[in-house]
């Protein structure tokens, strides 16, 4: 099989996803919003709270940015199992394609849409008055971070989709996403935190990017040394996932 063939089918699953955002514009703008209202409401309510707006301005951005990462997950897995209940993929899977076009489809669909939720928050997090004070190349360190976790979160989203097939499991796990993205740095330091709960938000992946992008940006919360831990956290996630993914794919009655 040409690559040329190859190319062509994961393109055209590609610009499948995307025509949904053209039909269902509401659900790509809640998408785009709801992460810039928690970053408000953090910024404003918690932050304004505690008398130091603007210094918890500059630790907070960075891990919003990687919060909503994580939680684009939600997305991917819901657009997975649609697809299986209403028989789109088996469909896709009895056609003379490419095996697992769909997939990739949908992992560049959501990885395009992740970098304009990025765009639009850090336009946001401009506004509010943070600031990236490392220069251009670590600026743009920090954006590729941040797409390499979602890139690894996306293909969990995508193995969980398939395993899962009904939305009412998927609700279940959605459940799961909103504590592992709270224990982490996001919000507060570990040595704010008690011993054991300070060790845990430590060893979250989610935790590793956000001090890394902190330190790549020139902002409260970063520390030097953890940028290799945050490449080496979604490479890990991913050489684990994406083969889970593929088989489970693979295994899928036509």
């Amino acid at each position: 099989m040409s690559t040329a063939y190859v190319v062509s089918d994961c393109w055209t699953m590609t610009r499948r996803e995307l025509a949904h955002w053209a039909r269902q514009p509401v659900q790509v703008l809640v998408g785009l919003v709801f992460p810039v209202m928690m970053l408000l409401m953090f910024g404003y309510l918690v932050g304004g709270g505690r008398g130091v707006q603007g210094e918890y301005v500059d630790f907070l951005v960075p891990g919003m940015l990687t919060l909503t990462m994580v939680f684009g997950l939600e997305g991917t897995m819901t657009a997975i199992t649609q697809d299986l209940n209403k028989g789109v993929i088996d469909r896709f899977r009895a056609m003379p394609m490419v095996d697992g076009a769909v997939l990739v489809g949908r992992s560049a669909a959501d990885m395009l849409q992740s970098a304009a939720g990025l765009l639009v928050m850090i336009g946001v997090g401009y506004a509010i008055g943070w600031r990236a004070h490392g220069g251009l190349g670590p600026f743009l360190g920090a954006v590729a971070l941040l797409l390499l976790l979602r890139f690894a979160m996306l293909w969990i989203g995508i193995h969980l989709g398939l395993v899962a097939g009904r939305a009412e499991l998927v609700q279940a796990v959605q459940i799961l996403v909103w504590p592992v993205g709270f224990l982490s740095n996001a919000f507060a330091t570990p040595e704010t935190m008690p011993g054991w709960l300070g060790a845990v938000v430590e060893w979250n992946p989610m935790s590793a990017t956000a001090t890394a992008v902190r330190e790549l940006f020139g902002n409260p919360g970063g520390e030097p040394g953890w940028t290799l831990a945050a490449v080496l956290w979604p490479l890990t996630l991913l050489a684990v996932f994406f083969p889970l993914a593929v088989r489970r794919f693979a295994r899928l009655s036509r």
